[in-house]
């Protein structure tokens, strides 16, 4: 009986010994995708790591960050901040505070202090609690002369069967000025969220207009409108599916995401001529991108992506080149080889074959971060 009993805890000693080391060696095999984004602040750079020209502002966990030179910087708290957008001449940023039932437009010096509240959508004190009487703003952007303060706002309210009505319109307001001065620029389609990011433009503004196609199927499209109370005209189709315009440096070009009706998000690009855009041409279709922004020197363009399946969104950079790659050098005339006398015809040379562009893909600029993919990238020169 003793010998049994010996070799009964003989064995549970090595099944505890076996489970404990399969357990310690499983979680040290672990992915780090599943672990929780760092703060940025916090992450150690890369050797050799990606430079990108100027400074990017962008938010994480209800805080903005700015990176230059490979570096973040934590500007304001974590207490509800998102959505960065540069003054036209780059002296300050517009950015929004969410609260739990409004959020506010905030004007904040580059390193994060608040200079200027704009807007106040908190509702009286004796109706905090009330979600309808709140409102919100989000997705601010400045005209190139900075009269018009441009963004997404879900007021005013009516009392009445549409008093909790959420969808989100394009409006225009002298900044710092009541937003019932303000206008709305366009109408939005009821239940579907409402008009999104718009974009100043000369002559008006592009923004994102949801709607409900044949299959019900919510779907976004690019809009411009160049007055007040108009929606405009389409630019794109309700199949492509386009949101999250930008302009670039020169004013030529659209970037924008498109899903095509999938489960995927697309990084897109268009010419653009002030009025329509050129022919869509797809330059990303292997990542979940949101939120390009170009390079304010022309050099590329940066993006939110996951930096793998299920991960968080990290920054990416696609390089010009891979849209715009240069002219390839030309192909040489072949000479004929020399020789001595020849009777008849020479061969003709065999011409070299053209050079193949190289392919030129995104790289990826951070690695164990988490950016908030609704939140525009400001890119500073």
């Amino acid at each position: 009986m003793m010998s049994k009993f010996l070799l009964a805890v003989g064995l549970a000693a090595v099944m505890a010994v076996t489970g404990v080391s399969s357990y310690v060696y499983l979680g040290s095999r672990q992915s780090k995708v599943v672990a929780p984004p760092q703060k940025p602040t916090a992450a150690t750079p890369r050797a050799q790591a990606f430079m990108l020209p100027g400074t990017i502002y962008l938010a994480q966990s209800g805080a903005l960050y700015s990176f230059s030179a490979g570096r973040f910087h934590q500007l304001t708290p974590e207490v509800g901040w998102t959505q960065p957008a540069l003054y036209p001449d780059g002296n300050y940023l517009l950015a929004v505070k969410r609260s739990a039932f409004f959020s506010d437009v905030y004007v904040l010096t580059l390193y994060g202090g608040v200079y200027n509240q704009l807007t106040n959508n908190a509702a009286a004190p004796r109706n905090a609690w009330d979600t309808g009487a709140n409102a919100w703003s989000f997705y601010p952007r400045l005209s190139a002369d900075e009269r018009t303060l441009w963004m997404s706002y879900d007021g005013p309210k009516y009392v009445g069967a549409n008093y909790y009505d959420v969808d989100m319109a394009v409006w225009a307001v002298t900044p710092g000025a009541p937003i019932r001065s303000g206008r709305a620029w366009t109408v939005a389609n009821s239940y579907t969220g409402g008009d999104m990011q718009p974009v100043p433009v000369p002559g008006g503004i592009i923004y994102t207009k949801y709607t409900y196609d044949e299959n019900g199927n919510r779907t976004g499209q690019l809009w411009f409108t160049s007055r007040a109370g108009s929606p405009g005209r389409a630019l794109t189709s309700t199949d492509a599916s386009c949101a999250q315009a930008a302009l670039s440096p020169d004013g030529g070009s659209i970037a924008m995401i498109c899903t095509y009706q999938k489960q995927v998000s697309y990084l897109t690009i268009a010419s653009w001529n002030g009025s329509s855009l050129g022919a869509l041409r797809t330059m990303i279709s292997n990542q979940l991108v949101a939120q390009p922004a170009w390079a304010p020197d022309g050099s590329g363009i940066a993006y939110l992506a996951p930096g793998g399946p299920a991960a968080p969104f990290q920054l990416w950079f696609l390089p010009k080149n891979a849209y715009n790659p240069p002219a390839p050098p030309p192909v040489p005339t072949p000479s004929p080889t020399p020789g001595g006398p020849h009777n008849g015809p020479l061969p003709s040379p065999t011409p070299p074959a053209a050079p193949v562009a190289p392919v030129v893909k995104p790289i990826q600029v951070t690695f164990n971060l988490g950016f908030d993919a609704t939140s525009p990238l400001a890119w500073l020169g």
